[in-house]
């Protein structure tokens, strides 16, 4: 008895990892339907003489306000 328990645990395994890499494979395959969020468009300001360009973009604000106590 114990023998076929462990052929039935070895064959559920293998199916269980075959089923798991065709969804993989599926889901790598499958075309992308939903387009990608259009990026936040900031203002393009002229680059600095001097190098640098440091901005307070919307991205730092969003920073510093979760760094606030």
């Amino acid at each position: 008895m114990p023998e076929q328990i462990t052929q039935t645990s070895r064959r559920n395994f293998f199916a269980g990892a075959a089923t798991v890499g065709a969804a993989a494979a599926a889901v790598v395959a499958l075309p992308r339907t939903g387009t990608a969020p259009a990026a936040l468009a900031e203002p393009s300001l002229p680059a600095p003489e001097r190098g640098g360009g440091y901005r307070l973009s919307a991205h730092v604000q969003q920073y510093y306000k979760t760094t606030r106590l």
